[in-house]
């Protein structure tokens, strides 16, 4: 064979051995922009020979050009949630709890729509008034200043006449009086006379209630320390200017139990087992009280 006519075919040779690996090159990594899977299958269905030129048989094969990156590829996004990057989870505050409203002193609320509460503390106490508007009860008035009795307070279904103490529990407000003209009060209101008299005879049929002297049926001869004495009403010129009436023991009265149980204004000190508080507080409890919203009292 003449010498170029090899020459020839070995070149021949080493062009068909280059053009095999690029074509494959081409197949697996498309060049930029041939992202799609179509583009990479028409590269691989239709490879192309390098141009003329390009490989010198007498030298080494160049190693395969490529594009520059762009800042896109340089820093892949994940392509799958397994090579995914896992999110963040913020853990989130919880929601606040609504806390639901709690009087100062347990309370038996019924049907009532205005509570008074008593929370004592030895013979003083504080009181305050609550309102419920739609479904959430509002605190209207309250005052430090108030008094129980001498010995405090004690369970109204044990507590005892003459013991020097106040009934806890929860009870009915259902009528007031006072020597001083009504104040303003909506509540059933009786003005005082020299007549009236607050029974606490334990012999009478009339115990634990409001009845005049000319009426009769109790025993007015006693003094009101005495046990089976009653309170004429007029003689307690401060403390009974205005006064609630707090149905403890009643309908029926037990007899012992105790009589004569108000909201009244403050005294000297302590009380024989009444709730009192100052005078100003009392007008404005007496104003706001409405017999149409069931007022109760509650103490403890």
């Amino acid at each position: 064979m003449q010498r170029h006519a090899r020459h020839g075919l070995v070149a021949a040779a080493l062009a068909a051995v280059v053009a095999v690996p690029t074509a494959g090159w081409y197949a697996t990594r498309p060049p930029a922009g041939s992202s799609s899977p179509g583009a990479a299958v028409a590269l691989s269905a239709a490879p192309t020979s390098p141009p003329p030129g390009v490989v010198n048989p007498a030298s080494p094969s160049p190693a395969p050009r490529t594009a520059a990156p762009s800042p896109a590829a340089s820093h892949p996004r994940p392509t799958s949630r397994a090579t995914a990057r896992p999110a963040v989870v913020r853990a989130s505050r919880p929601a606040p709890r609504p806390v639901a409203f709690r009087f100062p002193v347990p309370v038996s609320v019924g049907n009532a729509r205005q509570v008074i509460t008593v929370r004592a503390s030895g013979s003083y106490a504080s009181v305050a008034g609550w309102e419920l508007r739609g479904s959430s009860w509002h605190l209207v008035l309250q005052t430090a200043h108030a008094r129980v009795g001498t010995n405090g307070v004690v369970p109204g279904s044990t507590r005892v006449q003459g013991s020097g103490t106040t009934p806890g529990g929860t009870y009915t407000l259902t009528q007031a009086f006072g020597i001083a003209a009504n104040p303003g009060t909506a509540m059933p209101f009786h003005q005082v006379t020299s007549d009236d008299w607050w029974v606490e005879d334990n012999n009478s049929a009339y115990y634990n209630q409001m009845r005049t002297a000319s009426q009769g049926g109790f025993d007015t001869t006693l003094p009101s320390s005495a046990t089976n004495g009653s309170e004429h009403l007029i003689t307690y010129t401060g403390q009974y200017q205005y006064a609630v009436v707090i149905d403890f023991n009643r309908w029926p009265a037990v007899r012992y139990r105790g009589a004569g149980m108000f909201l009244h204004v403050n005294g000297s000190g302590s009380t024989a087992g009444c709730v009192s508080v100052p005078a100003s507080t009392l007008v404005a409890i007496m104003r706001w009280l409405n017999p149409t919203a069931h007022p109760r009292i509650a103490i403890a």
